[in-house]
């Protein structure tokens, strides 16, 4: 198996040089780029905040499909819970055709609830919310027609849902993080995972991996059929400490800005930042042979990844970004294809 290459990206407002209109035409621009290149997948976030430009991740993902021709597109991830599973289907259906089977939904439940207050639904319902879209979201996938009722939603009484995606099966990946539920779900579905590694050691996520093989194997699905990806925070950069300290700067002014559910992340240092960029780190910040390296040992730790992706949205210009991407494109993916 060789394994996926991706860029994710937030648009977060600070990043924004002039106004939106400027930050939306340089995502367009970076994506078409990662296509270029040679990058596997890209995907776009979903906030409902002041501070990111992501509310829409259908409507980005379709005007880059226009502009790109091999490239996966994907949300990163789609806020299922406050969302209605059968517009997310007909959107990325939608996206599907534009695109000719290059996209990809990846669903989660976020790790902000701006989204429910926004929508009218009520947090004591998290979970309760999840699994029931989740449940009907797939079930639209593999049929056309469909009957069924929930607590949510309204009842369905073989209503058709229209139109149907160019790929057979409309790839569906669960978005977790660090709850061994959401391991355990996403195993006994047989769907592809996407770990949200923001911190601390990759390695420590090798138990919550091995539980959602066992429980895939319980349920009956094949390990073969199983995929594992990692989303993390990371930089690449033709010089090694001059992309940390760079990279450093951008990340620390993020996190000690960033309000995550009315509280802080806290002050950010550098002894933090540099142990997290060690072998067993999270972090993914150096030039793509130290990153590449990084990477095949992140995978091995786990038990074997299908897919990593970057999230790169640290303060940086388009400049910056775009820089990233060729290397990432042109040096760094041919090294782990050769690995």
């Amino acid at each position: 198996m060789i394994m996926e290459v991706g860029i994710d990206s937030f648009l977060m407002q600070p990043q924004v040089a002039t106004n939106t209109a400027t930050a939306m035409a340089e995502i367009l621009e970076r994506i078409e780029l990662a296509d270029q290149v040679g990058v596997d997948v890209f995907g776009i976030g979903e906030h409902h905040r002041s501070d990111f430009l992501d509310s829409a991740p259908p409507i980005i993902l379709a005007a880059a499909a226009a502009r790109t021709s091999k490239i996966k597109l994907a949300s990163a991830v789609t806020v299922l819970s406050a969302a209605d599973p059968v517009r997310i289907f007909q959107e990325f259906a939608t996206l599907d055709i534009i695109s000719k089977g290059r996209a990809e939904i990846v669903a989660g439940r976020g790790s902000f609830v701006d989204a429910f207050p926004l929508f009218g639904f009520d947090l004591n319902d998290y979970d309760d919310l999840f699994s029931e879209k989740l449940d009907l979201l797939l079930k639209i996938r593999d049929n056309e027609k469909l009957t069924w009722s929930g607590k949510f939603r309204p009842s369905m009484q073989n209503q058709g849902i229209y139109p149907r995606p160019v790929q057979k099966k409309l790839p569906i990946w669960l978005g977790v993080g660090g709850t061994p539920e959401s391991f355990a779900r996403a195993g006994q579905l047989g769907l592809p995972l996407m770990i949200a590694i923001i911190g601390g050691e990759t390695g420590r996520f090798k138990p919550l991996v091995d539980l959602y093989k066992q429980s895939a194997i319980k349920a009956g699905h094949s390990l073969s059929d199983l995929k594992v990806g990692v989303h993390s925070l990371g930089f690449v950069g033709e010089d090694a400490k001059q992309t940390r300290d760079f990279f450093f700067a951008g990340y620390k002014s993020m996190f000690e800005n960033l309000k995550r559910n009315g509280r802080s992340f806290g002050p950010v240092d550098r002894e933090m930042f540099d142990f997290q960029n060690t072998r067993t780190g999270a972090l993914l910040v150096g030039t793509p042979e130290e990153v590449a390296e990084k990477i095949i040992l992140h995978s091995q730790s786990l038990g074997g990844v299908s897919r990593f992706t970057f999230q790169m949205d640290a303060i940086l210009t388009h400049k910056d970004l775009m820089k990233a991407i060729e290397l990432i494109g042109t040096k760094l993916k041919p090294l782990l294809k050769d690995a």
